[in-house]
């Protein structure tokens, strides 16, 4: 009984111990935010919710990051933990460098 009762402990505190979300949103492609803070030295998870009827693309190199977001939908990506900085990210650039939307995770 007793292991019984510290498993469900342990699985409760997982739960707790979960890392922040935060969600960066997509429409008119376009970020929203486009400058988004988060802790520094804290494992996050981000949600990118493509509100757009096509097609989006979260991309970063400083964070080693490419995720293709379907048309309506959400996709998640975790970051981190990372030093205090400032992390550029940009969307689908469709043929046009200039024309891709460009967004920085500031980390604190």
């Amino acid at each position: 009984m007793r292991k019984f009762l510290f498993g469900l402990l342990s699985i409760a505190g997982a739960a707790l111990a979960a890392e922040p979300e935060y969600i960066i949103t997509i429409r008119d492609h376009r970020f929203h935010p486009s400058e988004l803070t988060i802790p520094a030295q804290t494992k996050v998870r981000i949600v990118i919710d493509n509100k757009d009827s096509t097609p989006e693309e979260f991309d970063s190199h400083p964070l080693n990051r490419e995720k293709h977001v379907p048309a309506n939908s959400q996709e998640t990506i975790f970051i981190g933990p990372l030093s205090p900085g400032r992390y550029p990210f940009e969307g689908e650039s469709r043929g046009d460098p200039t024309s891709a939307d460009k967004g920085v995770l500031v980390v604190r």
